[in-house]
């Protein structure tokens, strides 16, 4: 007989990647000695990877639910698409802040553009399309558009 993981051991992944999503969040609020920082490139890569990452498990639980408990399972799909908008709204974000490019670096040492995956700015697209990919396998176009909330003036 095996022993079962007890529920407080059941996902440790999870529970450390969520506390470092919280921890991240503490760090980035203004204090009187630091100003606030405005996002940059390599931020929403990072965050972008996470909201990848949560996509494909948020794929497979409603993959997994649907066929015992399918009002679950469709709730779960919903959340799939939406984390998709957040995700492709973070995507579009990267693309509209400038590319930091600083004179007084040495760049000749450096060849991103020779790494296997590409240039750093191309790894975000290549992460984009995958996930893309796999959401529009199981989801509508009409599903796909972004319900908007915002009032428009």
């Amino acid at each position: 007989m095996t022993s079962r993981t007890p529920p407080s051991d059941a996902h440790p992944y999870l529970r450390a990647a969520s506390a470092g999503v919280r921890h991240h969040t503490r760090a980035l609020a203004p204090s009187d000695a630091t100003p606030p920082r405005p996002a940059d490139r390599p931020h929403l890569d990072v965050l972008h990877a996470h909201l990848a990452a949560l996509l494909h498990l948020l794929h497979r639980l409603a993959e997994n639910t649907r066929p015992p408990h399918t009002a679950t399972g469709r709730h779960l799909t919903t959340a799939h698409t939406r984390l998709w908008q957040a995700t492709s709204e973070v995507h579009s974000a990267f693309h509209l802040l400038p590319a930091h490019t600083e004179a007084g670096v040495e760049t000749s040492t450096c060849h991103p553009e020779r790494l296997p995956e590409g240039p750093p700015v191309l790894t975000i697209c290549q992460r984009h399309l995958a996930a893309g990919h796999v959401v529009r396998r199981k989801t509508t176009p009409t599903d796909l558009r972004p319900h908007t909330t915002a009032c428009v003036r």
